[in-house]
Formats: structure tokens, C-alpha cells, sequence
């Protein structure tokens, strides 16, 4: 029998692996420098969280949870996305009552959704996401936002746009509901099944679907920014005020109503321009959820955040050519020459390994040519090799492999001859 990888997901091998190492380095020392602390959730949740927070009436609900019944009959869903495990959290927790506010956290963690493989989506993804909970100042918008432009611009992506909008408060979203359903009422029959269910349900899910989104009734549907109240209108404008005092430049969308229930006041996404990147360029989504905690059983709670996955940032990275400064190679592969020297190098190895250096040897029974060859393989900065005639002295010989040029050490001081050799020639503190 032959076993194969499951469909929609992916083996992220050595030296991919390295990519994604540091991606999410980049992401923890970007949320330090913004003070959002790590939260981690379980993979799978009650069925019950996504179907209340998300939205019974979206795709991820409807058509692409990973859901199941354990053995003790309760009914499970691997997460699909990653606000509501953080919100459940927050209100399990008691976060609210945190001496700090507002609380913000992040993650970074495999998400699951069930829906046809393609480039850049799969049914296990991975997504980094911050969630800033506590605090209805716009500012803290334009601060989520910020992350998430740093976030690509220093990972070297070009051709950012921010898009944003605003689906305004309880009572702008309830005339601009109205507005909706009187519009796309007299000719629903028209559009898909899916769009005949929204229409009293949530209408504002008509104006995100793919199948009509060439309908003639789209182009000319009420925009929620025609409905905002006084307060949503000064709200979003406040927003736009930061970002603009942040040097973050904006296009304004009416047509933007992100794809989850949960979402009020600011929404937004950042696209990417230019070829080979395909046809859909959104990198990422975001907005504010000011109810949501309240669905979830806690108290009244203002909240924003965003997701992105670190798929889809890989292929706008190799779509654009930028090369991610991953370390390769290591500092040092120890050659041995005879059973003595052999018999030694774990030891040595233990040793500069300790020493915080990155060492191998060979564990193949070859000879020096082979063994050599083999650092050459690996990149390895020196290769100390170590013959009975050295090992008897208690020295080494260490040859930097970019010139061929060679010393010889005692034992006793090769580690710390290695990091001051590797510290002047990266420049940076081992």
C-alpha cells in the first residue's frame, strides 16, 4: 500500500523550513517591539465557538469546517481561522479584568479549512494573527494596521495597498441591511443559492460572493458608507487621521465587507501589485469586532485584529525574487583520520556544540576526500580535522574552507578560537 499526503496539505522540507524559521522570528520581534504577547489555543474547539462567531451563514461554517464527534459524543471542530479560539480564551481567562489594557496578543499556528487545493491556499494553512481586545480608540486600529504593513515592507515585499472601509456600528449596519435586502429582494432569483439564503440572513454577504459578482445589481448596491451614523462616520475618519499621521497610505473601498460575521466599524486588507503572483492578490484581513466577546459569553468588549498566512507570503516573496537572509551552513564539520580520532569526535562535537557552535561529522564510515567533500556539501565555514598524529598532541588542524588556509589549535582552545574567527568574519555576537 502506498501512502501518500493528504490533499490540500504540504511537507515543508529542510532548507523551506529554514524560510518559515525566519518568518516567524521576524513576526515575534515585530509583536515585541509592539508589545503583543504570545497566546497559544488548541487546534480543535468546540463546534459551537465558529458556528456562533464566525457566522452560521459563511463558506467557512457552512461548506469548509473539519468537524467531527469524539468518543465522548461532543461535537468538535478543528479551528478554521484563529479570533475566535483567541476571543474564547480572553473570556475564559477573565483578561478583561487584566490590569493591562488593552490586551494584546498574537499567534502563529496551523488553521484548518476544508476547500479545492490551490496555489497559495490549503487545507491546512498557517496563519500569524494579532488580536488587540479592551480598547474602541481608533488609534489602536491604526496600530494593528502598522503591524501589519511593518510586517511585509521588512521582510522586503514592494507594491503594498492598503485598502480599507467601514461597515459602522450596530445601527449604520442595520439601515445599510435594509438598504440591501429592498434592493436585491425584487431579483434574488437571479443570483446563486447561497445568495438567495443570505438575503435575510446576513445580505451584506451578497456584496463578498464570487459566483455573482458580475451581476449588474452589484455594481449598484447601496454602500454602507452612505449609511453611517454621525459616530461610525467620525470613527472611521479618526482612523484615517492616524494612518495618514503614520505615513501609511490608503485607498478607501465601499465594496470592501470582509468575509466574517463578526466584523463592524474598520475593516481592511492589504493587496500586492504585480505579475506572476496570480489572480488573487489579497495578502491579508483584518477589522474590528466590537460584539463579539459578548457572543462568546463574556462581557461587553471592544476588539480588532487581523490574519494573514505565511502561504501566501511566501509566494509573493518568490513572485517578487526576494531573498530571505536565512543562515545556511555550518560553522565548523569536524573530519576524523583513524579509529582513535574517530572515537573522539563525539566527544569534540558535545564540546563545540555546547560552545553554541553548529558542527557535524560524519557518521558514514568515509574517507578524508569524502568527509571533506561533505563539509564542502553542507557549507561549512572551517572543517577540523583531526588525525592520530593530532589527536596525540591534542591539536587539530582547521582549514577555512573559502581560502584553503590552515592553523593548528590545541583542543582546549578550539571552540573559543572558532567563535572569535566566525565573530569577525559575520560581524555579529555568537
Amino acid at each position: 500500500m502506498n501512502i501518500t499526503i493528504p490533499r490540500g496539505t504540504q511537507d515543508i522540507l529542510p532548507g523551506e523550513s529554514a524560510k518559515w524559521q525566519y518568518i516567524e522570528a521576524k513576526a515575534h520581534d515585530l509583536c515585541r517591539r509592539y508589545n503583543y504577547q504570545e497566546i497559544r489555543t488548541p487546534i480543535f474547539e468546540q463546534t459551537e465557538l465558529f458556528s456562533r462567531s464566525v457566522g452560521d451563514t459563511t463558506d467557512i461554517v457552512q461548506k469548509e469546517m473539519y468537524t467531527f464527534e469524539d468518543r465522548g459524543g461532543r461535537n468538535l471542530t478543528l479551528r478554521p481561522e484563529g479570533t475566535a479560539s483567541t476571543v474564547r480564551s480572553f473570556v475564559d481567562e477573565k483578561m478583561h479584568g487584566w490590569a493591562n489594557q488593552p490586551v494584546k496578543l498574537y499567534y502563529i499556528g496551523p488553521m484548518f479549512r476544508y476547500e479545492r487545493p490551490q496555489s497559495g491556499r490549503m487545507r491546512q494553512f498557517v496563519q500569524f494573527g494579532v488580536e488587540a481586545m479592551g480598547s474602541a480608540d481608533p488609534a489602536v486600529d491604526a496600530e494593528v494596521i502598522g503591524l501589519a504593513m511593518d510586517f511585509y515592507k521588512e521582510l522586503g515585499l514592494k507594491g503594498l495597498k492598503l485598502v480599507i472601509n467601514s461597515l459602522g456600528d450596530k445601527e449604520s449596519r442595520t439601515a445599510h441591511r435594509n438598504a440591501l435586502v429592498n434592493h436585491f429582494k425584487p431579483r434574488i432569483g437571479e443570483f446563486c443559492s447561497d445568495c438567495q439564503e443570505r438575503l435575510e440572513k446576513n445580505p451584506l454577504r451578497i456584496l463578498d460572493c464570487k459566483q455573482d459578482a458580475e451581476h449588474e445589481l452589484m455594481a449598484s448596491a447601496p454602500s454602507i458608507l452612505d449609511y453611517l451614523n454621525a459616530e461610525s462616520r467620525q470613527y472611521f475618519e479618526d482612523v484615517k487621521t492616524f494612518l495618514t499621521a503614520m505615513d501609511i497610505p490608503y485607498e478607501v473601498d465601499p465594496g470592501l465587507v470582509r468575509g466574517l460575521d463578526y466584523y463592524n466599524n474598520t475593516a481592511f486588507e492589504i493587496m500586492i501589485d504585480g505579475e506572476g503572483f496570480g489572480a488573487i492578490t489579497t495578502l491579508m484581513g483584518g477589522g474590528r469586532y466590537n460584539g463579539l466577546v459578548e457572543e462568546i459569553g463574556g462581557p461587553e468588549t471592544p476588539g480588532i485584529g487581523f490574519a494573514l498566512s505565511i502561504e501566501r507570503l511566501l509566494m509573493a516573496l518568490d513572485s517578487q525574487g526576494v531573498t530571505l537572509p536565512v543562515e545556511t551552513g555550518l560553522d565548523a564539520y569536524l573530519v576524523t583520520m583513524g579509529d582513535e580520532a574517530k572515537k573522539a569526535g563525539p566527544r569534540i562535537l558535545h564540546e563545540l556544540r555546547a560552545a553554541g557552535l553548529s558542527v557535524d561529522g560524519d557518521y558514514m564510515g568515509k574517507k578524508m576526500k569524502a568527509q571533506m567533500k561533505s563539509a564542502s556539501r553542507q557549507n561549512a565555514a572551517y572543517a577540523v580535522i583531526l588525525g592520530e598524529e593530532e589527536l596525540a598532541k591534542g591539536t587539530a588542524v582547521v582549514k577555512k574552507m573559502a581560502d584553503g588556509t590552515q592553523e593548528e589549535w590545541t583542543l582546549e582552545e578550539l571552540a573559543a578560537n572558532l567563535k572569535k574567527h566566525l565573530e569577525k568574519e559575520k560581524g555579529v555576537s555568537r
